[in-house]
């Protein structure tokens, strides 16, 4: 009997090493013959690409906290209705790069916009819709922009200064102790083979509970 559809996230501050981790779950659940769809955001369609380049790239440096909150949950009513939703229906589990835990950190945590806020803004984009599985990357906010400023040019957000990450980073604790069940935190700072390794007893502990 195959299983239903189920949507995980990864999440954490730059550098935190998040696409080497997709990588490793998206190994993981294909091993055990599942059919899997990996995306991201911002981003995941065509116009979610595109509202990506805005919020990223440095032509609108003085976009204002709103309107970049806006174009977050723009982006995401787009990928949920293109790409999350049918591949769940179809039974498909899909792998997402960040998500609304990405926008209580940043521009919740990091900018200061109000908590409430958002939550209307989530409950009007996605209904019930949350992942089932979270796996929360968290390292020290200098070994992660160190990390990050080796990678390559700095985007709009990783030209904030360390501060704002610190807040971000705290927000994304915050969001994994009220929502432990869901929120796996995995400790980033340790060598390659010990963060694969953490992220897979998660996964596979996570395989066992929804088989």
């Amino acid at each position: 009997m195959s299983m239903p559809g189920r949507f995980i996230t990864l999440e954490g501050v730059e550098g935190a090493g998040k696409s080497t981790a997709l990588e490793r779950v998206r190994e993981l659940l294909e091993g055990t013959g599942l059919d899997v769809v990996v995306t991201r955001e911002p981003g995941g369609t065509a116009l979610g690409e595109d509202l990506r380049t805005l919020l990223l790239g440095h032509k609108h440096t003085g976009m204002a906290d709103d309107t970049e909150l806006l174009l977050m949950f723009a982006a995401r009513a787009e990928h949920l209705h293109q790409v999350i939703e049918p591949a769940l229906a179809a039974g498909r589990w899909v792998l997402c790069d960040r998500f609304t835990d990405a926008t209580y950190a940043y521009q919740g945590g990091g900018r200061g916009l109000a908590r409430e806020r958002i939550a209307q803004l989530e409950t009007w984009v996605q209904g019930t819709r949350c992942p089932d599985l979270t796996l929360l990357l968290d390292l020290p906010v200098a070994v992660g922009l160190e990390r990050a400023g080796k990678r390559s040019a700095p985007d709009r957000f990783e030209s904030e200064q360390q501060v704002f990450f610190e807040r971000v980073r705290q927000a994304y604790l915050t969001i994994a102790r009220n929502a432990s069940a869901r929120v796996k935190v995995i400790d980033a700072g340790r060598d390659l083979g010990e963060v694969g390794a953490a992220i897979a007893a998660e996964v596979e502990a996570f395989l066992e509970r929804v088989r």
